[in-house]
């Protein structure tokens, strides 16, 4: 019975030793496999019944070879590879991207190999889609987990309302009295703006600056006429009067007192605003500030200094800022360390379209995988927990760079020679055993 047992345990250890040999060579030949996690086979020692001895202290338990108890991934960090490809993406850390197909299927993997299908969304390489944040039109990231989809949508334009502006006046200018027919020559100094209309086009408006009396400027917004609908008496030649105000300055060159402004609407017999051409929104206003005004703005006596002046050096600008915008269309995208994809736009604005989502578990090693670089849930995982890079247990996210198979070739050969010489054992076994049985059957002769 020993003999013949013996037979079972070999045999036991040619298939542990061949399934071993198997996962080595899984692991050789994933070496360039894009966030591969090598594999190792456990092994465990088989026992039969007890035998001899007349109880349980002098019975000797009979072994019956090896057995494999399973295969462990090994979760360390590949190494990170630098590449040209702005999608391609490494987990520096714990965490998993999370992809999707069409039917809601969730699969999860470490490659960041990604692309763009033909709708925009950011996929691997089987066409699955990476889910993340998605961001509301403003830029703000929201809970809420989807397709990370790369828009070709355009930037809404967005008029001006405000212009904020800094400008020194020449104290010692002398007085005139502006005309329109005549504004560079009527004028002592002037500033450029570029407004947007509701639509997004672009206006040049010129404001030009006239002393009326000491300490006391007025200001005219002129546009090309073919700009804009205004009444006829605001219009000469090219020149289209907007509006006009007023600015007071005390004795010490710091703004005192601004007038509000009108504008006069062709399009209701009234003052109401700026009506631009080629299809914009009637009524625009624009305001502009010039800082903090004493009496106006009741800033006290420290104030008037921050906006507009008048000292005794030439007139000159500052500062000239506007809020509006033209409407842009995507132009490229980057990705950050927290996952955010931020989209540039050609109106020079940024902002934020999604926010790339990692997935944890309890227990990554009860994960299945699928091939193609992919992990499906299992009950010994646990259940996925989603999260932002670089927050908590999540590692960081790292764009232009792929995380390489973590296969360590001098650690797989000698695993490979090691389970060789098992398996070549294991076989001489046999073969001892064949031939003992042998001389056996021959003791009848």
């Amino acid at each position: 019975m020993g003999l013949q047992s013996a037979f079972f345990t070999a045999i036991s250890g040619l298939a542990a030793s061949g399934r071993g040999i198997s996962e080595v060579g899984n692991n050789i030949s994933n070496t360039d496999t894009i966030g591969y996690k090598a594999r190792r086979v456990s092994f465990g020692d088989l026992f039969g019944a007890s035998i001899g001895g007349g109880g349980a202290s002098t019975a000797v338990t009979e072994g019956r070879g090896v057995s494999v108890l399973g295969i462990d991934t090994i979760f360390s960090q590949g190494s990170l590879i630098s590449t040209s490809n702005s999608l391609d993406l490494a987990i520096d850390g714990s965490g998993f991207f999370h992809v999707q197909d069409t039917s809601g299927s969730k699969f999860y993997t470490r490659a960041g190999n990604f692309g763009i299908d033909s709708s925009g969304n950011i996929v691997n390489p089987s066409g699955l889609k990476l889910q993340g944040f998605q961001a509301d039109s403003s830029g703000t990231i929201l809970g809420t987990v989807g397709d990370l989809v790369l828009t070709t949508a355009q930037e809404a334009a967005t008029a001006t309302t405000e212009v904020d502006t800094a400008v020194n006046l020449n104290a010692t200018d002398s007085t005139k009295t502006f005309a329109i027919s005549n504004p560079t020559g009527t004028s002592t100094f002037s500033l450029g703006v570029t407004a947007f209309d509701s639509v997004g086009t672009a206006h040049d408006l010129t404001v030009y600056f006239s002393k009326t009396a000491t300490n006391t400027w007025r200001y005219d917004v002129v546009a090309i006429s073919a700009d804009v609908t205004v009444d006829a008496s605001a219009l000469s030649g090219t020149n289209a009067r907007l509006f006009t105000g007023s600015l007071t300055f005390t004795t010490a060159g710091a703004l005192d007192t601004e007038t509000s402004v009108t504008y006069y609407d062709a399009s209701t017999g009234s003052f109401g605003g700026i009506d631009f051409t080629g299809g914009a929104a009637a009524n625009q206003t624009i305001k502009f500030d010039w800082g903090t005004s004493i009496t106006t703005d009741g800033g006290g006596s420290t104030a008037g200094l921050d906006g507009a002046t008048q000292f005794g050096s030439a007139s000159s600008l500052l500062t000239l800022a506007q809020n509006g915008k033209a409407n842009g269309t995507l132009v490229g995208t980057s990705i950050g360390d927290d996952g955010k994809i931020t989209a540039r736009f050609t109106n020079g604005t940024t902002r934020a379209i999604g926010q790339v989502a990692l997935t944890r578990f309890n227990d990554p090693g009860g994960l299945d995988a699928i091939g193609t670089n992919l992990l499906i849930e299992t009950s010994g995982s646990g259940a996925p927990i989603n999260g932002a890079p670089g927050t908590g247990a999540f590692g960081k996210v790292i764009a232009n760079t792929l995380e390489s198979s973590n296969v360590d070739l001098g650690d797989e050969l000698v695993r490979m020679i090691t389970l060789q010489r098992t398996f070549q054992a294991s076989s001489r076994v046999i073969t001892t055993t064949n031939d003992l049985l042998g001389e056996l059957v021959n003791l009848a002769r």
